[in-house]
């Protein structure tokens, strides 16, 4: 199985809203869980079988491979009320970081602006495949974490956001 046909299957749980899918195509293995889960991947033998389990509807899945180690994310900064907690949007997978659709355009978002999900954040670059990023939380954008046109690895903090 390759990327694409991963990243299809994922397209695919998204829209279908299910919480978990496993594969096994002779020694491959993987298992595709919503939003905090994990994708694994093993070698066993094993049968072809595919099975779903139906869930609440997550946004979208989240990838990590069992043997890599956590991604490291910058400390989130004092927000300027001791009350509001500021919400983190996180990248989905190891690429290149674009704040712009290209190099000539304006930004998706800057500092300041409010966002609401299903809004596009940012753009990450991933084995030449161009994978736009949405925002599953409202509120107002604090602070970008990362720098244009940076490498980010799974799982590290690109916005940090103000609830709305």
């Amino acid at each position: 199985m390759d990327l694409k046909e991963i990243q299809e299957l994922i397209r695919m749980m998204s829209k279908s809203g299910l919480g978990e899918l496993k594969i096994k195509q002779g020694d491959f293995e993987i298992v595709l869980k919503g939003e905090s889960s994990k994708v694994i991947q093993t070698i066993a033998s094993a049968p072809t079988v595919i099975a779903a389990q139906p869930a609440a509807p997550a946004p979208a899945p989240v990838i990590e491979k069992k043997a890599s180690a956590p991604a490291e994310t910058s400390p989130a900064p004092a927000a300027s009320s001791p009350s509001v907690k500021l919400l983190e949007i996180k990248s989905p997978m190891v690429g290149t970081f674009y704040r712009s659709p290209a190099p000539d355009k304006a930004p998706y978002t800057k500092v300041g602006d409010s966002v609401k999900p299903g809004q596009v954040v940012c753009m990450i670059e991933a084995m030449k495949l161009f994978n736009e990023i949405e925002s599953e939380i409202s509120g107002n954008i604090v602070k970008i974490m990362v720098e244009d046109a940076s490498p980010v690895e799974y799982d590290q903090v690109l916005f940090l956001i103000e609830p709305a």
